[in-house]
């Protein structure tokens, strides 16, 4: 069966990201869709809760991983309503190297990175597209997204 991977987080179920796999899933049979969702890191994280109270608060990396988490399992959810076999995972902030090792064990038709506008997308500024582009020979497609719908 094919398989295409999908990398992205912030712009899970936008209709940019919709539209690519639409078109990516107009074969028959569809692929299988493989969606890797990295953790986002944040700026500032040790100033979320300045200035310190005496209640808890999760640590910034917690909270973005469960971000991620919940994303993930939203976009997992959609894609199965649709009748479209889907897995998934959370990895690291920089997902470069966790997608080597996908794209070595198994085949790809296609990776599609989907980020924030340019202004916005830390992945921009750390080139991934173009590093993941670089890393193999599955072609990579950038989709510039919104963010998706909110948890």
């Amino acid at each position: 069966m094919a398989r295409i991977m999908v990398v992205a987080n912030q712009t899970l179920g936008c209709a940019e990201l919709d539209a690519a796999l639409d078109e990516a899933l107009s074969t028959q049979p569809p692929p299988e869709v493989v969606v890797v969702a990295p953790v986002t890191t944040t700026e500032g994280e040790h100033q979320w809760d300045y200035p310190p109270t005496d209640r808890y608060i999760p640590p910034p990396e917690v909270i973005a991983h469960a971000l991620a988490s919940a994303r993930l399992d939203r976009q997992l959810k959609r894609l199965a309503e649709r009748g479209v076999s889907a897995e998934g995972e959370v990895v690291d902030h920089d997902p470069l190297h966790r997608v080597e090792r996908m794209l070595a064990e198994q085949s790809y038709e296609q990776v599609v990175v989907c980020t924030l506008p340019e202004r916005l997308s830390h992945w921009l500024r750390m080139d991934l597209p173009s590093r993941l582009a670089r890393a193999t020979t599955v072609p990579v497609r950038h989709v510039e997204g919104t963010s998706g719908p909110s948890l």
